[in-house]
């Protein structure tokens, strides 16, 4: 897999501006658009471990989630599956090109937004949960998407950080050293959610998945 816009690593300085984020936004969609069709032949084995992580999340019937950088959609049918009928799961995404197969690859499961995760068209604490997979190294302004996911969940509304591989896979994948600066290490994630409406309950971190389970503050 080539290396992604984002190592995983603090955000850059630059990146805090208007048009650092904006350029971010732009790295992104380039890196995922090209890649969009071909995705999920990449990963062909991720599926159950997609799904176990989904069940941590403990939805209910009639739940509204959110799959945020949902890509091709991966997340989209056990989404569906554990809030049922009744329930409603909306797919956000930057990049066109991956809402255009999660379209093709799951018709009628999710309400696809072509969003920034930062800037949701969603109305104040309308979820109960928020998956998101792969999604905060990608993030030009992970405060601000904290932020926004803190504010269209509900008081409770569960959080669920995922990779299907954890961060020291990863970063062999791509070739590069774990680096202490490293936002989704337990120790710079933990004050990051807790800054930003979130209190992380559970963490795993091993060679075959990351998971950072986080709860929203009540008030």
């Amino acid at each position: 897999m080539p290396p992604s816009p984002r190592n995983g690593s603090a955000t850059p300085a630059d990146d805090d501006t208007p048009a650092g984020r904006a350029a971010g936004l732009a790295r992104t969609r380039e890196f995922f658009g090209v890649r969009a069709a071909g995705w999920d032949a990449k990963f062909p084995d991720d599926g159950p471990r997609y799904a176990a992580a989904i069940a941590e999340l403990a939805l209910r019937p009639g739940d509204s989630v959110l799959d945020a950088g949902c890509g091709t959609g991966r997340a989209l049918p056990p989404l569906r599956a554990a809030v049922g009928p009744a329930g409603r799961v909306f797919g956000a995404d930057v990049t066109p090109e991956m809402l255009a197969e999660a379209a093709a690859r799951h018709p009628g499961t999710a309400a696809l937004l072509l969003a920034d995760c930062a800037r949701l068209p969603l109305p104040d604490a309308a979820l109960d949960a928020v998956f998101a997979a792969g999604l905060v190294s990608h993030l030009p302004d992970p405060v601000q998407a904290l932020r926004e996911f803190a504010r269209v969940g509900r008081p409770g509304a569960r959080l669920a950080l995922f990779h299907p591989v954890g961060r020291a896979a990863l970063a062999a994948r791509h070739g590069r050293p774990l680096t202490p600066d490293d936002l989704r290490a337990e120790p710079n994630l933990r004050p990051l959610l807790d800054a930003t409406g979130w209190r992380l309950v559970a963490f795993a971190d091993t060679d075959d998945r990351y998971l950072a389970l986080a709860e929203r503050a009540e008030h």
